[in-house]
């Protein structure tokens, strides 16, 4: 594998350059002084973005895309052989490179790395993280699986190589390509079952992990995991943890809420009570996410004022507990939640949260996941008043296994769900603008694309609003 030299910036061209991963990583290449070209298959965002720095992008992807002078293909955990790009690069003998390598060369350049992983989570806490950072007067380098308004995007570069943040995510391995200095393990549910084979081998990866660390290096992690020991046996490390109860390195006291279900608590270090934190997210989940932040950065001697500033400033990530406006008085959110765990974690806020009635709207994501995971999602759907479903978002697969949407309504149906199956966007935009009321609260569910409804129906019927 070709070895970047960060001062010796090379001609790079990215395959499915607008992913948010990829975007950054780019922008951070550019940043460095490299030539970045890119392709993907349709204009977005971040590829709007990146064209704005220079970067010139070629849509769809197609093999003239690649410059003559290409020095090294980077390309995303979704691109394999057949793709005409890959095979273009191929052909032509230039190195080529996976999204997680580049970011682990990447890593490598700093003092601290802290690398944040688990089923759920990742990026809440890797945003907390850099809000603590920044308001410390830190200046610290950020890759984030999401767009944190604060840095204005996805990546940050800071001026100097002391510290990177980085959400790590376990999908195909592809943390097992990074250099951590500290380690967060947030949680280790069932997921990614199209990749890994169950639980085991996920409790392995997570294992494979930890051992990156290089000795004396800090592993943070949640104490409610089952035998949380086996991440961190035998291993010549440093050991924090966190968890919900009583027992722990860090722990929650005295929480109580506001009205929009915001968390305030005392933070518990060893047994001491350091002070209150007042969090400007909403849910319990949310508490515990800030514990692993304050754990996180236990070794750069945050003060803790910095904390408390970090964290009521601290309003979520896009895509995360995300209001997006209010249409003939209901209100309309979005969250990315797509496992069953994390549309547990919202529902259970909103149930909360002021409102008359709660409709939940989900588009499920993947059919593995779909299938493998079907009971849990209609039982958790069910904490919600009424339940909208649209069709399966394939991503990444072609084989439906046959799941359908509309067994995943029959599901809910059968627990006396009140429930409907509306399997196209404009289908529920029209569905929810006649029969959502005054009062209601509108929460649309998944990591596809199933934002743009929320969009929809806020943008051509209602009022955009700012968060609570």
């Amino acid at each position: 594998m070709v070895q970047i030299q960060f001062d010796q910036p090379l001609r790079t061209h990215f395959i499915g350059i607008g992913g948010t991963s990829m975007s950054g990583l780019a922008e951070y290449l550019v940043r460095f002084g490299f030539t970045v070209t890119g392709s993907d298959s349709a204009h977005s965002k971040y590829t709007d973005h990146l064209e704005s720095l220079g970067v010139k992008i070629g849509y769809p992807q197609k093999p003239e895309n690649i410059p003559a002078d290409t020095e090294l293909v980077v390309y995303s955990a979704a691109i394999h052989p057949g793709n005409p790009e890959y095979d273009e690069a191929e052909r032509r003998g230039i190195p080529m490179m996976v999204r997680a390598d580049l970011l682990g060369q990447i890593m490598k350049n700093y003092k601290h790395a802290i690398n944040v992983s688990g089923t759920h989570g990742k990026t809440t806490t890797t945003s907390m993280i850099t809000e603590i950072l920044l308001a410390a007067g830190l200046d610290p380098s950020v890759e984030i699986g999401g767009v944190l308004d604060d840095i204005g995007g996805n990546m940050r570069v800071g001026a100097d190589n002391e510290t990177i943040v980085v959400e790590a995510c376990e999908y195909t391995n592809s943390f097992l390509s990074f250099f951590p200095t500290t380690a967060v393990i947030l949680n280790v549910e069932a997921d990614h079952l199209d990749f890994f084979k169950d639980l085991d081998d996920i409790r392995h990866s997570f294992r494979k992990f930890a051992e990156l660390l290089p000795e004396g290096g800090l592993l943070v992690i949640n104490q409610d995991i089952e035998n949380w020991q086996y991440f961190n046996e035998g291993l010549n490390i440093r050991t924090v943890t966190f968890s919900s109860g009583s027992e722990g390195d860090y722990t929650a006291k005295d929480i109580v809420y506001d009205e929009y279900v915001r968390p305030s608590f005392t933070v518990v270090e060893r047994g001491r009570e350091l002070g209150r934190i007042r969090l400007g997210v909403s849910g319990e989940h949310n508490v515990w996410n800030a514990l692993a932040a304050i754990a996180a950065v236990s070794d750069l001697d945050v003060p803790f004022e910095a904390l408390q500033r970090a964290f009521e400033k601290y309003t979520g990530t896009q895509r995360r507990f995300d209001i997006r406006g209010t249409v003939n008085g209901f209100t309309v959110m979005d969250d990315y939640a797509h496992h069953p765990q994390e549309v547990d974690a919202v529902l259970k806020t909103l149930k909360q949260y002021p409102h008359r009635k709660l409709w939940a709207v989900q588009q499920p994501h993947t059919y593995s996941r779909t299938k493998l995971l079907m009971d849990d999602f209609a039982e958790v759907l069910s904490q919600a008043d009424a339940v909208i479903v649209c069709d399966i978002f394939a991503a990444r697969e072609t084989d439906t296994l046959g799941v359908t949407a509309e067994q995943l309504v029959e599901k809910l149906r059968e627990k006396g769900t009140e429930t409907y199956y509306c399997p196209t966007f404009d289908d529920i935009e029209k569905f929810v603008v006649e029969n959502c009321q005054s009062g209601d609260v509108v929460v649309t569910l998944g990591c596809g694309n199933i934002n743009i409804v929320a969009d929809r129906i806020v943008d051509r019927h209602g009022t955009r609003t700012e968060k609570k």
